[in-house]
């Protein structure tokens, strides 16, 4: 069956979803991290405590407890994420297990295209750790009449140079490593399956563009401390071939908060362009 617009309140039924220091460790290095984010990247560095990246909830339970198998059926490879948030209501631990609710609270038609979008919570000790909230794009699988949804302007920079500027540069093998976090997506790794999807090569996991972007946001804003960072989101706007680098641009607007684009610089050389937009950071106080 094609997509169903009358899954919008379908729950997915709780389950469980653990990780531990290596899970952290390797997200970390899947997200560019290395020889200067030692915090990050070891657990047995001298006087050096573990931490975790305040956007590894993305990977945590990769692929279970979804609410995505309520929406009907669609192609795999016109599928591509349109709009990711995480919300972290305690800093991550290094280890732990979570229950995971997920809810579709939204499917809109585009006409060429339908977006989904669903929420996951995750609760720890009775209490909740995170929120992520992201959208599905399904190229081919609109056109039924439906809401189009929420459109325009959103977190849009102000018109002058941005207060901070972070540029890492992606490896070209970086999809390899940051699958092994969960997203096993072909598109990410095989020419075939991309081509199939409209794209000349692999692109990297937008979730992983994501990483680098947040790895930006707290070493600018927040000093490094997972636990001054408190709600990120974005939405993915073109795709990044790995191998080129990005620039994070931050313009803090307010007290604990700021705007952020992210842009892509390919490898071979061309134009920047922008892979983040309507991008927005809270730090706590």
């Amino acid at each position: 069956m094609p997509i169903n617009p009358d899954a919008v309140g379908s729950t997915s039924d709780p389950v469980e979803a653990s990780w531990n220091s290596k899970d952290a460790l390797l997200y970390a290095v899947g997200i560019g991290a290395g020889h200067d984010d030692l915090p990050f990247t070891t657990e047995n560095s001298n006087d050096i405590e573990q931490l975790v990246y305040p956007t590894f909830p993305v990977v945590v339970g990769w692929g279970r407890g979804s609410a995505m198998g309520k929406i009907g059926s669609f192609n795999p490879a016109m599928l591509v994420h349109g709009q990711q948030a995480v919300t972290l209501h305690r800093p991550i631990p290094v280890e732990g297990t979570v229950t995971l609710t997920s809810k579709i609270t939204g499917i809109y038609d585009k006409g060429s295209a339908a977006v989904v979008v669903s929420e996951t919570v995750a609760v720890m000790d009775g209490e909740p750790l995170y929120t992520n909230v992201g959208s599905s794009f399904m190229r081919g699988e609109g056109g039924w009449g439906g809401d189009r949804g929420p459109s325009g302007p959103k977190n849009v920079p102000p018109e002058r140079p941005c207060d901070h500027e972070v540029t890492y540069v992606t490896d070209r093998d970086q999809a390899f490593i940051y699958r092994l976090s969960g997203d096993r997506n072909p598109l990410h790794t095989d020419p075939a399956f991309a081509a199939m999807g409209g794209f000349d090569t692999p692109i990297l996991h937008g979730l992983c563009s994501y990483g680098f972007t947040a790895r930006a946001l707290l070493s600018a804003l927040c000093d490094n401390d997972p636990a001054r960072f408190q709600h990120i989101e974005g939405r993915f706007a073109s795709p990044v071939i790995p191998g080129d680098a990005l620039r994070v641009r931050m313009w803090s607007t307010e007290s604990g908060e700021a705007m952020f684009t992210t842009s892509a610089l390919p490898a071979g050389g061309g134009d920047e362009r922008v892979v983040i937009d309507q991008g927005l950071v809270r730090q706590r106080k």
